[in-house]
């Protein structure tokens, strides 16, 4: 089976190319962005028939899209261009997905809910997003539900690696510069390793799983404030900054992020037969490779 897989050169493409080295299948890995040493196909999926090109050439079975705008931030003066990547491009795939009959794998994000819940959300959770990167990952989702491709959506939430611009990698630089870091304490959720969402995927797809239509929720396991999740970071990497608790109010924002973020993962685990790591094991691992003395680009 052929699977290309989509902003190959991101967080979650990265960790891709890892876990699926051994695999029996064969990986197709496109970016529009290039990053030395790597082989990367260029593709820029908000073109349609670029994207019907490479699916043709390659025989396409399964097309795995890691790629999307994530500047949260970005995304309230760019909606637009938020909007291209995140809902059109997505439609594109889809649309390539129907007419080849391939399967579409689609990453999207817990910014689809408002975050007013005191309880994990499900998956038919009433979906209300409040800002323009959640309300282009929302549009997103039902361009491929729309589009009559088979399909799996994945949610995830609050996504770190040992590479690119994450949550870990941000507080251990700041923890290492500044005597205090100010992190919230009023959000809250579930970190994920790119690591684990990866070999997951590989494993879903590997193993069958593609033929298992639906939405499903995947984070790390357990529940923490950005706050819990920077004293950990903190903890495990030896930094000397201290970790000062503070309120979302604190740090004006055009953004309005949820404040509840946790995902009900007991459809995935049901479906899928897995258990998911907790996130402290997890932060663990990639912290030890951060620091291993052959780590690159973890700081």
């Amino acid at each position: 089976m052929n699977i290309l897989v989509t902003g190959a050169n991101g967080q979650l493409g990265t960790e891709l190319r890892a876990a699926a080295a051994g695999s029996g299948n064969h990986y197709v890995f496109s970016d529009v962005n290039a990053v030395p040493g790597r082989e990367t196909l260029y593709l820029d999926i908000t073109n349609i028939d670029a994207v019907r090109i490479i699916a043709e050439s390659e025989h396409i079975d399964a097309i795995l899209n890691c790629a999307g705008y994530t500047d949260v931030e970005k995304a309230e003066d760019d909606a637009a261009f938020a909007d291209l990547l995140n809902h059109v491009a997505v439609a594109n795939l889809a649309a390539v997905a129907k007419e080849r009959g391939a399967v579409l794998v689609h990453l999207s994000s817990d910014y689809v809910f408002d975050g007013r819940s005191s309880v994990p959300y499900r998956e038919d959770d009433v979906k209300n997003p409040t800002c323009a990167y959640g309300a282009t990952k929302y549009a997103g989702e039902c361009a491929v539900l729309e589009s009559g491709c088979r399909y799996l959506i994945f949610r995830t939430a609050w996504m770190y690696s040992t590479h690119g611009r994450n949550f870990v990698r941000t507080i251990r630089r700041l923890a290492s510069e500044r005597e205090q870091v100010k992190v919230v304490f009023d959000q809250t959720g579930s970190p994920t390793s790119a690591r684990e969402l990866a070999r997951f995927l590989v494993g879903v797809v590997d193993g069958g799983g593609l033929a298992k239509t639906g939405v499903y929720h995947y984070s790390g396991e357990g529940v923490c404030s950005w706050y819990d999740f920077a004293l950990e970071i903190v903890a495990l990497s030896g930094c000397r900054g201290r970790i000062v608790p503070c309120r979302t109010v604190e740090f004006p924002s055009k953004v309005h992020r949820p404040a509840y973020s946790v995902l009900d993962k007991s459809l995935v685990k049901k479906t899928f037969g897995i258990e998911i790591p907790h996130w402290k094991d997890s932060l663990r691992d990639c912290i030890r490779r951060m620091d291993a003395p052959s780590a690159s680009d973890s700081k």
